[in-house]
């Protein structure tokens, strides 16, 4: 057995971002990563403009409380037509172009209007204040995103105030998921003696989804070399990554890692000194297509994917692919046999303005999925670590980024 460390080494190096392009439409942009700097042919502010309700004046005429007379409205919108003589103010609305020869405004609670007049009751301090300058915040053709960005709100935001309507992102990764074995059914399907509902492939395919990566569901696969070996290869070819789980421990009807290597593949992990999910494959291809055999007890599928698969995904698609390791205070006394390196699921909050760790209720055995709802992190004991006390500093992995 590889231990952790040597494993996910060994995966990660293998794993490269993709670098092919494609163009999307703004509407169409959400959670994709941005492949090209983007910059604008607009200055922002636009023109200058004003930042508050209030009066554009000339910073010489109200050195001291002063009447102006208003000689036009300026509304959002709305281009002045007027130009700011000695003793002349606008009244403008936040946002709205500043008129030719005004060069401050006065807040509008700083000033008293009667019909066209206006007193001006307290001085501005500065020239220019509250007037957002025209090119301040970037200017046209300098930079406003750069390249391997997530866009997001605030990104879509600007993108669309650059009147950027075709965006640039990197393609999504294609993830294949296939589920191993005679004895799955899938949940429409009426249950019989021995036979076992297929729930890995709908907990894999949302994990992967979640990700923005493109689902290539396959769906079960019988206990057949044949179907298997079919499959698998029709997966290598039209994903660039695939998940299967189940088939990859020593059991006679185990058949993931010979077909692999009659497929091709350099089989570079067969098994990682973890529990639950001891049994992993993690082979690669020419083609650059990676391929993780996840254990099929429910609970070892989801582990090893939050521990290794999803970094990795998370890397092919040019995303921030580091774990989020951080400390916590176990609300229970946590226990291992110290053999191998320990996932206990479970979930983290702050509670009192300090991060805790609750472990998951009930049997924590590996073919237990019920207790998996609500996990957000996993709680670590490294090899040789037998007990942490409940109340003391536990290493906590979050798999809910």
């Amino acid at each position: 057995m590889l231990s952790v460390q040597e494993a996910e080494k060994l995966i990660f190096d293998a794993v490269q971002a993709i670098k092919e392009i494609e163009i999307v439409k703004l509407e169409d942009c959400r959670d994709r990563i941005l492949a090209a700097s983007i910059s604008s042919k607009l200055d922002f502010p636009h023109w200058d403009n004003s930042a508050m309700d209030g009066y554009a004046v000339r910073f010489e005429d109200v050195q001291a409380p002063v009447t102006l007379e208003i000689i036009e409205e300026i509304p959002a919108g709305y281009q002045p037509r007027k130009t700011i003589q000695p003793g002349q103010a606008a009244r403008i609305l936040t946002g709205s172009m500043m008129p030719n020869g005004a060069d401050t405004i006065v807040m509008q609670e700083e000033t008293n209007r009667e019909g066209d007049r206006v007193l001006i009751l307290t001085p501005p301090r500065d020239r220019g204040m509250f007037v957002r300058y025209q090119g301040a915040y970037r200017k046209a053709g300098d930079a406003l995103l750069a390249p391997r960005i997530v866009l997001k709100a605030p990104e879509i935001a600007i993108l669309a105030a650059a009147q950027c309507v075709e965006i640039p992102v990197f393609r999504r990764p294609r993830v294949a998921i296939l589920s191993t074995g005679s004895e799955l059914v899938s949940p429409n399907q009426p249950l019989q003696p021995g036979q076992i509902v297929d729930s890995n492939q709908y907990a894999l395919e949302a994990l992967v989804a979640e990700m923005g990566a493109e689902v290539i569901a396959i769906g079960i696969i019988q206990d057949d070399p044949n179907a298997l070996e079919t499959a698998i290869a029709q997966a290598i070819q039209s994903a660039d990554v695939v998940i299967s789980s189940g088939g990859v421990s020593v059991g006679d009807y185990d058949y993931v890692d010979r077909i692999l290597e009659k497929l091709g593949a350099k089989i570079q992990i067969r098994a990682i000194a973890v529990k639950p999910g001891k049994p992993l494959t993690f082979a690669t291809f020419a083609n650059s297509t990676l391929y993780f055999g996840l254990p099929g007890n429910p609970a070892s599928a989801l582990v090893t994917f939050w521990r290794f698969a999803q970094p990795a995904i998370r890397k092919r698609a040019g995303l921030n692919w580091e774990l989020k390791f951080v400390n916590a205070i176990t609300t229970e006394d946590l226990k291992s046999d110290g053999k191998r390196e320990l996932y206990l699921w479970g979930y983290v909050a702050i509670e009192n303005h300090q991060l805790q760790f609750t472990p998951a209720g009930g049997s924590r055995l590996s073919g237990n999925l019920i207790n998996l709802a609500g996990t957000n992190a996993l709680g670590v004991m490294e090899i040789g670590e037998t007990a942490i006390q409940g109340g003391s500093t536990v290493k906590v992995l979050l798999v809910r980024l």
